[in-house]
């Protein structure tokens, strides 16, 4: 019902900055969670940012003060700005819709991911 394209990634240098997208098309997003996450160690999903429907988020430790969720429900868009880039932030990033607390159990859709490359 939700299709999720991210869009946004690419190679940056340390320190550097850059700004994920992701477009829903399908439902509107005005009742679901949405969130980024990447992949930690053993490939396990990691959430970085998530950000609720009143605009209310919250971040992974490793994020805070660098990155910064924002929705736009009108245009049925999240982004993900990302500043002071580490190599330790290189990952796939991925957008996820969570719609299972108002929607039911299976509200829960993904992205196919958006490579993140921080290098120099």
């Amino acid at each position: 019902q939700v299709q999720l394209v991210e869009s946004g990634g690419g190679l940056v240098q340390p320190g550097g900055s850059l700004r994920l997208s992701c477009a829903a098309s399908g439902s509107s997003l005005s009742s679901y969670v949405m969130g980024w996450y990447r992949r930690a160690p053993a490939n396990q999903r990691e959430l970085v940012a998530a950000i609720t429907s009143d605009g209310s988020s919250n971040y992974a430790d490793s994020v805070v003060g660098r990155f910064t969720i924002s929705r736009d429900n009108a245009k049925n868009t999240v982004y993900l700005q990302m500043s002071s880039l580490k190599p330790g932030d290189t990952s796939v990033y991925y957008c996820n819709a969570d719609g299972r607390y108002a929607l039911g159990p299976d509200a829960d859709y993904w992205g196919k991911g958006t490579l993140v490359t921080v290098s120099s």
